[in-house]
């Protein structure tokens, strides 16, 4: 695969990686409740998620998907229930006094959980795959190898945007300074970034 088509590819995904949605707000929310730690750990689970869309793009799966709007919608509602459900304890740890409520697992394998979920019921990541990833492929060439070197930029990028985004929400994180009264407005704060984050993949 040429250097030019990879540098275009870049180029078109660069701006939909930036966009704000449930994968940032998420990364974001995770850095300003629980660090830099919770910011990597959210960012594997999610680009879990993307390596899963990839391998489920080159099974075919994305443009069923695209052609059954039924399945999409059921996806899609899925992914707003379920980052509501983040978004609500969220602000009912931050309206409780005295306890640290945050929702901050205990455990490393529960943020990736929740980052895993949180971009594989993103159904715009299949669609990524189907409407854009295929512009980029030359059928000269093989084509399940094109693929999976635009999937990998694609995640490359990923992994750099978000764990870029995320360091900067943790960087207000002070474990050591961590008050009820800066637990409870973080917690509001992250839940108002997981709020927006359900609203815009609803309206989506």
């Amino acid at each position: 695969m040429e250097l030019q088509t990879l540098i275009l590819f870049s180029a078109t995904v660069i701006p939909l990686v930036c966009t704000p949605g449930p994968d940032i707000l998420f990364i974001s929310s995770q850095g300003i409740s629980g660090g830099s730690s919770a910011v990597w750990k959210a960012n594997l689970g999610i680009i879990s998620g993307y390596i899963m869309h990839a391998i489920l793009a080159a099974l075919g799966l994305a443009a069923i998907v695209a052609a059954y709007p039924l399945l999409f919608n059921i996806i899609k509602w899925l992914g707003v229930a379920y980052v509501s459900y983040l978004a609500i304890k969220m602000m009912l740890s931050a309206m409780k006094p005295g306890k640290l409520l945050m929702l901050k697992p205990t455990s490393p394998n529960a943020i990736i959980g929740k980052g895993f979920l949180t971009s594989f019921l993103n159904p715009k990541g299949l669609l990524v795959y189907f409407a854009i990833l295929p512009n980029f492929i030359h059928s000269t060439e093989q084509i399940a190898i094109q693929s999976m070197i635009l999937s990998a930029t694609l995640i490359a990028l990923c992994i750099v945007i978000y764990g870029a985004i995320g360091m900067i929400f943790a960087a207000m994180y002070k474990k050591d300074n961590y008050s009820d009264k800066r637990r409870r407005v973080t917690d509001g704060v992250a839940g108002g970034m997981l709020t927006l984050a359900a609203i815009g993949l609803a309206a989506s």
